[in-house]
């Protein structure tokens, strides 16, 4: 059985440049899928007011649906406190006996401030997103020595970019899929809000 893919990330909302990371990693490391898993709170954005858990969700139902590859799952959603991916990789290894988590490269330079790093490390293979742009860093730690580095697509698309244009009116078509724009745009969501 292949390995799966666990992508976590707010999703605020999902974009295009997390589906093309996403399938890039799907077939460099040859997984049998990629499981997309929205956060209730992430632990490195308590400050953030994120949009319901509801309307992120149904935005990545609606990005992944015809892709038979790409699953979701709303384990984190489902408690009310702080995501700790810690968590969530003991419940789905109930599972998945072989996971691959897939992290950014911005992501392995406090990877020593999250929650029990030495278990996930024995739960899944660490998988980071490299750029082409990515920087070499001058100091690195064990983490760092310990992680599968992949060369991914250069996608410069941010969440916090698409909701900036929601609210100004401008278009977001090609930075989401269609049907995640509809639904922005159905629910008016991202207006009047401070980004």
């Amino acid at each position: 059985m292949k390995p799966v893919g666990i992508f976590g990330g707010t999703f605020d909302p999902i974009h295009n440049g997390h589906l093309i990371t996403a399938q890039a990693v799907k077939e460099i490391r040859d997984l049998e899928k990629i499981i997309f898993i929205p956060a209730n709170v992430s632990p490195h954005k308590i400050e953030i007011v994120s949009l319901s858990s509801e309307h992120r969700l149904k935005m990545v139902q609606l990005a992944i649906e015809s892709i038979p590859y790409f699953d979701y799952s709303d384990i984190e959603l489902k408690r009310d406190s702080v995501s700790y991916t810690i968590e969530t990789l003991r419940n789905l290894k109930k599972k998945y006996d072989k996971m691959e988590l897939i992290i950014g490269y911005d992501n392995i330079f406090d990877f020593n401030t999250w929650k029990d790093p030495d278990e996930i490390l024995e739960l899944v293979k660490l998988i980071v997103v490299r750029r082409k742009t990515s920087i070499e860093p001058t100091k690195k730690d064990k983490y760092f020595h310990s992680v599968i580095f992949v060369d991914t697509p250069t996608i410069e698309i941010s969440s916090s970019e698409i909701r900036q244009r929601v609210n100004n009116d401008q278009p977001i078509n090609f930075l989401v899929p269609p049907k995640v724009n509809d639904y922005i745009h159905k629910f008016k969501l991202y207006k009047e809000r401070n980004f």
